[in-house]
């Protein structure tokens, strides 16, 4: 691919997903369905029956195997025209291993929704790399298997994120950080326990915002941005909105500070016109931490994010603490496609375009 113009040039559009089509679900990371297919059994018994779609597994889906088998199976859900959409079941941390194995070509020849977060950045940032749209969030095994039903402001948001439409995002009224472990019967049946969910915080000017969304799981786009292979020069990303959210790994404040920093030094933090931070995890231990160490916790993260802005571009409209990271529930983003940052009215909308079929 050349690496001339702008984040609006040579795109493709995706094209809508309907009830009765066929979508791939993979494990291009870590094969959560291995040790766990009771739950993933669930999602996929509820892709049918709440979205219409038939799920088809691929040969490594329930298998560990090596970055080449896994990267097969992307390859061969690309380019299977009867294949309508890929979800993934869950994310990992050795999917940077797979993307020398990958082919643009299918990709490009049929784009359909590719859907997944945390090490699915890799991916995310693969097919952006390509001009080709995704959408951050939504794997399987952490939305749709557990409990009782999907969260429905996650499945709302995972209807649109298929067929098209505008989505404006929601502030929820209960928050979770982790579910029932997977291996507990309560895990089919019971809602995780929550508390409640502390607004949103906006700073930076007061305007409005539209643009291409990039960025995922801070932690794995440190490593993206290392390597370097589907990384496209800065003044590619000029007038976007950058996505950050930070994994169960709960990287500190003052680490999120310094990955902040080398976006900053790189000239991407400058080239963005806009930043959504996703409400951190701040305690994978427990499901429902101390709600005052909690919102201590978010306000220091909050603290260094404005911290680094205000260092490198102090005129970014910025929203932080929303509902698309690895908390629960969680929306799902247009990776790649326009995103609306309203710091007028306060309001964030997802903007998914897909393509009608024949």
């Amino acid at each position: 691919m050349g690496a001339t113009g702008t984040m609006n040039d040579a795109w493709l559009t995706l094209r809508e997903v309907r009830a009765g089509d066929r979508v791939a679900v993979l494990s291009p990371s870590w094969a959560a369905p291995a040790h766990y297919p009771q739950v993933h059994e669930q999602a996929m018994d509820r892709l049918r029956e709440r979205l219409g779609l038939e799920p088809v597994e691929f040969p490594t889906t329930r298998r560990t195997t090596t970055p080449r088998e896994r990267a097969a199976d992307v390859n061969a859900a690309f380019a299977d025209p009867s294949i309508r959409a890929i979800l993934s079941t869950i994310g990992g941390d050795d999917q940077i291993t797979m993307t020398p194995y990958l082919d643009a070509r299918p990709v490009r020849a049929d784009p359909k929704p590719f859907l997944g977060f945390s090490d699915n950045t890799n991916l995310l940032s693969w097919l952006a790399y390509h001009r080709v749209p995704a959408v951050h969030g939504g794997s399987t095994q952490i939305s749709i298997g557990p409990g009782p039903a999907p969260h429905p402001l996650h499945l709302d948001s995972l209807r649109l994120a298929l067929s098209g439409g505008d989505h404006v995002l929601e502030v929820p009224t209960q928050i979770s950080e982790v579910g029932h472990r997977w291996d507990h019967p309560r895990a089919l049946t019971d809602r995780p326990e929550s508390y409640p969910a502390e607004p949103w915080s906006w700073a930076g000017p007061s305007r409005a915002v539209t643009g291409r969304l990039w960025g995922g799981c801070l932690e794995i786009l440190s490593w993206v941005l290392a390597v370097g292979r589907f990384v496209r020069p800065v003044e590619e990303y000029q007038g976007g909105v950058l996505l950050l959210e930070t994994s169960e790994e709960l990287p500190s404040p003052h680490e999120v500070y310094r990955m902040l920093r080398l976006l900053g030094e790189r000239g991407l933090l400058a080239a963005f016109d806009a930043l959504v931070w996703g409400r951190p995890i701040v305690d994978d231990e427990r499901m429902v931490p101390d709600p005052v160490v909690a919102s201590r916790a978010r306000a220091a993260y909050r603290e260094q994010v404005l911290r680094a802005v205000a260092e490198y571009h102090e005129d970014m409209v910025v929203v932080q603490d929303v509902d698309c990271g690895h908390t629960l529930p969680q929306h799902l983003l247009p990776f790649g496609e326009q995103i609306t940052v309203d710091g007028v009215n306060q309001r964030v909308t997802a903007h998914f375009r897909r393509a009608p079929r024949p």
